[in-house]
């Protein structure tokens, strides 16, 4: 069994902030490579690249239009090549982001799904007629806003997109999506990538029937600011079926020896999905946003680590403080009167001292 994953220092890169080789004021490949020797030198031990698939930027390439190129603003798959070589040759390991249940609107199976209802590609994503009266197929929200369903007249359907309507969401529950999909990880893997973080890893299934999802059953002491909070997400993600596709590509993983990270985007039951995504034959390690509020309290770290192995006592967490979807955990938790470099220094002390492995974002 591949377990070098297992206890390691991940650095999480977000290649466009990090390190600008061509002085166009945007990060590269080429950049992140030069900074390899330092983050060897730091003593990580997995540096895990955001995306830098070809990509319209409408999300910040998790909107991508080519899951097997890189975007020129990032270099070029030489560019690619030469980092992971590089990294070998220092002893670090490379892990990619794979955005996969939903891409680009631009992408061509999505432009050759919307044409018509009888295209090869016409049921790739998740199509829904409307209800009698016009209205979307069900009530699921959007993660950012406003409606998951958007119209498109040429269909004369419904498309589903779980977070902006220009990244149309999969439909998993087609075989083909499925092959499709470990093509893309064949092709990294085989260009010599250790592994993958995979995003919103429990967006992949949805329910066939489309049931509405029912109001969210917690009792609490402020009115939510995102709509999406007031409901429980039992329809929308988070399906059974979903299980069996992780086996899927665990065992493309296990054929390389390559490794993955699962993020749980989740706010009801995201401990125990962790423990239910990294049981064997499926993700090798999640993490969920369970340290990235403003809870701050040994209480807090105590109760979700131990929920976590209660739970899961043959699945392995990766804890995390601070990523790019978040304000730093120095800032979020200065409030406790601390200063902020001793702060970094208990706060790294603590993430360390965690049984699980760990991930550093960038800065820190």
């Amino acid at each position: 069994m591949q377990d070098w994953w297992r206890g390691a220092v991940t650095y999480q890169v977000y290649p466009r902030s990090f390190q600008d080789d061509n002085g166009d004021g945007i990060g590269d490949l080429p950049g992140i490579t030069r900074r390899l020797p330092y983050l060897a030198e730091l003593g990580v031990e997995v540096v895990w690249l955001s995306p830098i698939f070809r990509s319209p930027m409408q999300d910040m390439g998790y909107d991508v239009s080519d899951y097997c190129d890189v975007d020129p603003v990032f270099g070029s798959l030489a560019d690619f090549d030469a980092l992971v070589a590089r990294a070998h040759g220092l002893g670090l390991k490379v892990i990619i982001d794979q955005v996969l249940s939903h891409s680009s609107d631009q992408h061509p199976a999505f432009v050759e799904s919307r044409e018509n209802r009888t295209n090869p590609k016409a049921d790739w994503y998740v199509w829904a007629d409307p209800r009698h009266d016009g209205s979307p197929p069900s009530n699921w929200l959007s993660v950012f806003g406003g409606p998951a369903w958007a119209w498109d007249a040429r269909r004369k359907q419904y498309y589903l997109h779980n977070f902006l309507t220009s990244q149309p969401d999969l439909n998993y529950h087609n075989p083909k999506v499925q092959d499709w999909a470990l093509g893309i990880l064949r092709f990294w893997l085989e260009r010599g990538v250790d592994g993958f973080r995979f995003d919103t890893i429990n967006y992949f299934v949805h329910d066939p029937l489309f049931r509405d999802n029912p109001a969210d059953y917690r009792v609490k002491a402020e009115a939510e600011a995102n709509p999406y909070a007031m409901q429980y997400h039992l329809f929308d993600k988070n399906q059974p079926e979903n299980l069996i596709w992780l086996g899927r590509i665990r065992a493309v993983l296990d054929e390389y020896g390559a490794a993955s990270v699962g993020e749980v985007g989740e706010s009801h039951h995201a401990i125990r999905m962790m423990g239910e995504y990294t049981a064997p034959g499926r993700l090798h390690q999640c993490y969920a946003f369970e340290f990235m509020g403003y809870d701050y309290s040994a209480a807090v770290f105590r109760d979700r680590v131990e929920e976590f192995f209660k739970g899961a006592p043959d699945g392995w967490p990766m804890w995390a403080f601070s990523n790019h979807d978040v304000v730093r955990h120095v800032s979020r938790w200065a409030e406790h009167g601390m200063s902020e470099e001793a702060l970094a220094k208990q706060t790294g002390s603590l993430l360390l001292a965690l049984e699980g492995s760990i991930c550093l974002w960038q800065g820190e």
